[in-house]
């Protein structure tokens, strides 16, 4: 008779995971039943090896290469830490939001890592295995919680620390969005007046004047040629694709991110908005790892791999050196130009307290605060820029159009004089 192995609950919700003898899975699962207990995985053992390390080899080949949108890996992390703040088991925990997963790369990432577990691995070992869904964050921070055997909090960090920065994220992006769609229909209306009207008025207004046009008039009709005659439209919409691809490429290489976010640091109020950004974001994440046991050099490297930003990436690996070499963590700061007297004072004051993952998580709170007036502030100040940009680059057409006609008009008006 085939014999099947079952993972069950007994009626105090302990696992329990054993053999039975039945002719199909569905007897097996009434047996089960019978037996006073709630079975969550039932499979036939002879084909138990064969079909478990082809699934967990197919989910390592599907999902290694997928990557899970934050929002997904978030809400899994706040789930799994209700459950296990309940007192189930975490194959149980991993099995119930598997299910509850839509189908799609997630859903078989969670499957393999239940898989891997079942097979005694332990949770951050098999989440390592797919670093697009879990960072090293995430996996660093799961290993101090099995270490410290407070996994439900730990997890609960996770899902706050990676609520705040997706609330961080949305706002710049938020921010962005309105000047972004405002200059892009305002590029197409004008491309579209210059392409298709401007051409129009040509021959009309070199006959009202007699040939000789106002320089305005000539350089607005000589722009209008070239866009519309000359392919100066595809110049103008490839032009900002070819930027974009390019710093796409320079970024791929540590020497160009280097450049590229030293140059975006300098610029006028967005390199201050950016700082601040990126001071929030990885302080938030070193106290965060701190905070959850992780030893500080390693969650200082993995800060630095995760802080976005390449000049503040060096300034942890000199906060590194430091510490490795016994000196304190503040002095760095202080040497740096691209961090305020109030965070390294801060980190300073941590430090001596003890209280070095508080005084980070402070810092990266109170920049919060900041990023919000800062983007409020870049808002109000865009507004009107853009308002006389535009109403300045109208009137330039309106003028060119119209001049012409204003001095055929005081001409006459002089000749009937």
């Amino acid at each position: 008779m085939p014999v099947f192995q079952y993972v069950a609950l007994d009626s105090q919700g302990v696992e329990i995971k054993d053999e039975i003898e039945a002719l199909s899975e569905k007897e097996a699962i009434s047996k089960i039943r019978n037996m006073g207990y709630f079975p969550t995985k039932v499979r036939s053992k002879t084909a138990t090896k064969q079909v478990g390390k082809t699934a967990a080899k197919t989910r390592a080949r599907r999902g290694a290469r997928a990557k899970v949108k934050v929002k997904y890996v978030t809400e899994f992390a706040r789930q799994l830490s209700t459950l296990q703040d309940a007192g189930l088991p975490i194959l149980r925990s991993l099995r119930i939001l598997e299910e509850q997963q839509k189908s799609g790369a997630f859903k078989r990432i969670i499957g393999y890592v239940a898989d891997e577990i079942e097979g005694g691995t332990t949770l951050s070992e098999a989440m390592a295995k797919f670093p697009r869904c879990f960072d090293r964050l995430f996996v660093n921070m799961v290993a101090a919680g099995e270490a410290g055997g407070v996994l439900d909090l730990i997890l609960a960090r996770i899902a706050d620390f990676k609520e705040k920065a997706i609330r961080l994220k949305g706002r710049v992006k938020s921010a962005m969005i309105y000047p972004i769609v405002v200059l892009t229909a305002a590029f197409l209306i004008l491309l579209g007046l210059m392409m298709f009207v401007i051409p129009q008025f040509e021959s009309v207004l070199k006959e009202m004047v007699g040939g000789s046009l106002n320089p305005i008039t000539t350089a607005v009709l000589g722009i209008s040629a070239w866009i519309a005659y000359r392919y100066g439209w595809a110049w103008m919409i490839a032009t900002p694709i070819a930027i974009i691809i390019t710093l796409r490429i320079i970024r791929r290489f540590q020497a160009g991110r280097m450049v590229l976010d030293s140059i975006n640091l300098r610029m006028p109020v967005v390199g201050q908005l950016s700082s601040k950004v990126s001071i929030t974001r990885w302080t938030r994440t070193l106290g965060t790892l701190i905070s959850a046991g992780v030893p500080i050099l390693d969650a200082i490297n993995v800060t630095r791999e995760t802080a976005g930003n390449e000049v503040y990436a060096k300034l942890l690996g000199n906060i590194h050196n430091s510490i490795r070499q016994g000196d304190t963590f503040a002095a760095p700061l202080r040497q740096s130009k691209t961090i305020d007297l109030l965070v390294s004072n801060m980190v300073a004051v941590g430090e001596e307290t003890g209280d070095l993952d508080k005084m980070l998580l402070k810092v990266a709170d109170n920049y919060d605060e900041q990023v919000d007036v800062l983007v409020g502030g870049l808002m109000s100040m865009l507004e009107p820029i853009m308002i006389i940009g535009l109403g300045g680059m109208v009137g330039v057409i309106v003028v060119a159009v119209f001049l012409p006609m204003i001095q055929v008009i005081t001409s006459l008006s002089a000749t009937g004089s």
